[in-house]
């Protein structure tokens, strides 16, 4: 499938950050923290994935690899031959896409609540209700229903309505993004590959990537460190922005040297 082109942001300066964005959000998730990564001495640059935000898309079926791919495509058009790669949850699995289709690209990654296996023959039943609800109740719906999912109980109420804001993608790349998800393969026999410095960061609350699996994830990398940041559910960049930022920019640092 042809590599679509996408929208993005492009700020700062010096060694480029990728950042790639959770499920159902766009480049605007990364508000927040962006700032503090371009102070930092980074050029950031974050993309709405395909169908996301103002991204092309043709309403088509897609898969994460054609996410990767289209992410390349535009790597290569703004002359970036390598990269700090930072994907979160759905991003996550669009970054072990892109290790996976060109590892040279990576100077580092990190691995934000996300995980290496596939679905669960449960999770999969979960995404067909998910995609049931959204083909006859609508976006709205689905997306009251997943933000609780996605939050630490005690998240303030303003974090609530702003990620609830930004949760409103269109039903067809909705429905797509369900079905990548559902059929994404199981990358764990790829880790061992990866031999860049790699961070498996969490939420201490996250009920989506837990603590354990992403334990489990930095202990399958050659060369990983695992982070948890207490108080955060599966949005930290949202709960604990400070938090959340710091923690990258250390470890990208880190990585430079």
């Amino acid at each position: 499938m042809a590599a679509f082109k996408l929208a993005f942001d492009d700020a700062g300066s010096g060694p480029a950050l990728l950042l790639l964005h959770p499920f159902p959000f766009d480049k605007t998730f990364w508000a927040g923290v962006a700032p503090a990564f371009v102070n930092g001495g980074l050029r950031v640059i974050a993309p709405d994935l395909r169908g996301f935000g103002a991204s092309q898309t043709n309403n088509a079926s897609w898969s994460l690899l054609d996410q990767a791919e289209d992410v390349a495509v535009l790597l290569d058009q703004l002359s970036v031959p390598e990269a700090h790669v930072l994907g979160l949850s759905m991003g996550g699995y669009v970054a072990l896409a892109l290790a996976a289709l060109q590892p040279q690209r990576l100077l580092s990654l990190v691995l934000a609540h996300t995980k290496a296996t596939a679905d669960t023959d449960q999770a999969k039943a979960g995404r067909a209700q998910a995609i049931k609800t959204v083909q006859t109740r609508g976006v709205d719906v689905f997306a009251d229903g997943m933000l609780e999912k996605l939050l630490a109980p005690q998240a303030t109420p303003e974090v609530r309505t702003r990620a609830r804001a930004l949760m409103n993608q269109p039903a067809s790349t909705v429905v797509a993004a369900l079905q990548a998800l559902r059929d994404r393969p199981d990358r764990q026999a790829e880790l061992s590959r990866i031999d860049v410095p790699a961070l498996a960061l969490t939420g201490a609350e996250d009920g989506i990537s837990t603590p354990e699996e992403n334990r489990a994830l930095a202990g399958q990398l050659p060369n990983a460190q695992l982070e948890i940041i207490s108080g955060a559910g599966h949005l930290s960049p949202w709960e604990a922005p400070d938090a959340f930022a710091s923690t990258v920019l250390r470890f990208v640092h880190q990585a430079l040297k």
